[in-house]
């Protein structure tokens, strides 16, 4: 391996880790938080295909700033609908400060999982499942130690665009 590339790589490390890396202090992570999202979907075909959407997400923190969990989504159109269940990593852009979280904390979020849709025929249904992923970001408001309100925009396959509000209510610490 050359000089140089071991430069580009020691470099893409760097710039890729340090976002992970949190503040030497003492910080504890939140406890589980359950989000309910609504909102639209958007999906790509000869224009653009409106669909409304509901779901939750479940998010368990592995740090402050960092957090997994599943969420599930259904979405009604005519004639069909369509489920979707992911496994979600979410990342907070701003850390907590003094134990608490920022008033408003953007973040980013990614996830892959299963995607299916249940089509009415007049012969009968028809369901295909296929593999599913979403990436995007928000913005989330703090309105008590416990609650927060937020927004997000992300985009994902079967390819869509998905616009939706959320309620947080996080248990525990």
């Amino acid at each position: 391996m050359t000089q140089r590339m071991s430069l580009v790589l020691v470099g893409a490390l760097v710039f890729l880790a340090a976002p992970l890396v949190e503040r030497a202090a003492a910080q504890e992570r939140p406890g589980p938080v359950a989000e309910f999202a609504g909102g639209w979907v958007g999906f790509a075909d000869d224009g653009v295909v409106s669909e409304g959407l509901v779901g939750g997400a479940l998010r368990l923190h592995l740090t402050p700033r960092i957090s997994i969990g599943p969420e599930v989504l259904y979405l009604s159109g005519n004639n069909h609908s369509h489920l979707v269940i992911t496994g979600n990593l979410t990342w907070d852009l701003l850390a907590p400060s003094n134990g608490r979280p920022p008033s408003v904390t953007p973040f980013v979020v990614v996830g892959g999982g299963l995607f299916q849709t249940r089509e009415q025929f007049p012969s009968g249904s028809f369901t295909s499942n296929e593999g599913a992923f979403t990436a995007g970001g928000g913005v989330r408001a703090r309105v008590s130690d416990r609650v927060t309100i937020g927004a997000d925009a992300r985009v994902g396959w079967e390819l869509h665009v998905r616009v939706n509000a959320l309620v947080g209510v996080r248990f525990g610490r």
